[in-house]
């Protein structure tokens, strides 16, 4: 009998996800004897958080950021990340050129549409302390679907976007954005987005882990050689209302798809040092605590994250 393995996206389909949706489409998980099923958090209206619904039972995998996985396991439920989705972080605080704001400090006093995560705000507040400003904001939680439409009319100042989505939808409509990132400001900023499980889940279905992992590395390799064709099987797949735009979608595939592989050509593959970067500068800015609310001094990133169920999965060549 296929294993089920149900997959709880982070935002609503998009190039993010393409691997994933190829594999779907060419019948990869299919052939590996697994019942895959994507999860977008519309389908609840925003309810669930992914890494909520792992924890809960409700979904084998999430996509989250690295931060969920440490903000799990600091109230004791053992998430763990077992691939990264992508090598390195494209993301950024954005604004609009036309308001002025040009560097995070500008931010004091500025509203920030957040998404309301756990350690969003502390980020935003030393991004901006980190650029000599006080780091007072103004924080308005607003969903993720209405972040960048509350952008675009100056509901709000500034908003933490992909650069390989919302990046490009500016380019096309011609909104010249700001880009505030986070490692030009001294903030070496995790993973984001991970693949996130339950600990006890991995061990327990390891080989069928290994042949999602294995399955899914195959989309993205497809994805980076086939853009266009990923993009066709993408829309056709999910079928979804954030997919109908096939210049927008076919352009920030190929900005994205220089994102899925590290240095060494391998999908998923997480390095110990950015883990270990990203935990040590939380802890130094007193932004871990555990369920009691005190304050951790020392976290082990080897229960954060695991490259094992990856060893199968070839690397690209070049």
């Amino acid at each position: 009998m296929s294993t089920r393995i149900r997959l709880a996206l982070d935002r609503t389909p998009n190039t993010n996800h393409t691997g994933f949706y190829v594999a779907l489409a060419k019948g990869a998980y299919a052939q590996a004897d697994l019942d895959v099923e994507l999860i977008a958090p519309d389908q609840d209206d925003y309810q669930t958080m992914p890494a909520r619904r792992v924890s809960q039972g409700n979904a084998e995998l999430a996509i989250t950021p690295s931060e969920s996985v440490i903000s799990y396991q600091t109230n004791g439920v053992p998430l763990i990340a077992v691939a990264a989705v992508l090598a390195r972080d494209i993301s950024a605080i954005v604004t609009l050129k036309e308001s002025g704001i040009s560097r995070p400090r500008e931010l004091d006093g500025k509203v920030y549409g957040s998404y309301g995560a756990r350690y969003e705000d502390d980020m935003i507040r030393q991004l901006i302390q980190n650029d000599d400003g006080r780091g007072q904001f103004i924080s308005h939680k607003m969903g993720w679907s209405g972040i960048w439409r509350a952008l675009l009319t100056r509901e709000i100042d500034a908003a933490w976007c992909w650069l390989t989505w919302e990046g490009v939808q500016a380019d096309i409509q011609g909104v010249d954005l700001n880009q505030f990132l986070f490692d030009e400001y001294e903030i070496p900023y995790g993973y984001n987005p991970v693949l996130t499980a339950q600990s006890e889940w991995t061990e327990q279905n390891g080989d069928a882990l290994r042949r999602f992992l294995e399955a899914t590395a195959a989309g993205y390799r497809f994805a980076i050689k086939n853009p266009d064709e990923a993009v066709r099987l993408m829309m056709k797949t999910a079928n979804h209302p954030t997919l109908t735009k096939r210049n927008f979608l076919e352009q920030s595939q190929q900005l994205v798809s220089g994102y899925y592989l590290d240095g060494e050509g391998h999908w998923g593959f997480m390095h110990r040092n950015v883990w270990v970067s990203f935990t040590n500068w939380m802890i130094r800015n007193h932004l871990l605590t555990d369920k009691n609310g005190e304050l951790i001094q020392r976290m082990d990133v080897e229960t954060l994250f695991t490259n094992k169920f990856l060893e199968g999965v070839p690397a690209m060549m070049r």
